[in-house]
């Protein structure tokens, strides 16, 4: 029977079996992850996070390039343009925006991973809508101003060994 750790898992049972059997050897390991976006500096400063959009929307290209395929310009989302021209800086503005949009990320990866990622990291299970964004915001927001979710807590609490990043091209890596 599946479980909801399952549900990335194969359909097929006998499959489902083996490919628990593979997770549980491999789950627990420490992270080696070689290809990130996550700026180093976060883990250097280790200031919190300063609001939930701030950390989960405006720098995912995944997010804001859905949003801007469906006519919300990322200046709307707080991502910086190359001009300098004005961009939305009000986290909660932002994070009503996102909401607004949410049932464009029906099935997509995103959506799963954001889903999972308010429950199991933030404990956050009031579901994501336009009516609850508020709520989601101030809970989230809540957990960022604990001591356990500043950046090197994270780290430590996913297990992460080694973390690579992907920065731009043109970045000096300063």
């Amino acid at each position: 029977m599946p479980t909801p750790d399952d549900v990335l898992l194969p359909a097929d049972p006998g499959v489902r079996r083996l490919a628990r059997a593979l997770y549980a050897l491999a789950g627990p390991q420490p992270i080696i992850s070689p290809h990130g976006h996550v700026d180093p500096a976060i883990l250097a400063e280790d200031r919190p996070f300063p609001d939930p959009a701030r950390l989960l929307i405006v720098p995912d290209h995944y997010l804001t390039r859905m949003l801007l395929s469906q006519g919300v310009p990322p200046a709307k989302l707080g991502v910086p343009t190359v001009d300098g021209s004005p961009v939305e800086t009000d986290g909660r503005s932002i994070w009503r925006r996102f909401a607004a949009h949410w049932h464009l990320f029906r099935g997509t990866p995103s959506r799963l991973w954001l889903e999972r990622t308010f429950t199991s990291v933030f404990g956050v299970t009031t579901p994501l809508s336009p009516a609850t964004a508020d709520t989601v915001y101030d809970e989230l927001a809540a957990r960022l101003a604990e001591p356990e979710f500043r950046p090197r807590a994270l780290f430590t609490r996913f297990g992460i060994e080694v973390l690579a990043t992907t920065e731009s091209p043109l970045d000096d890596l300063g």
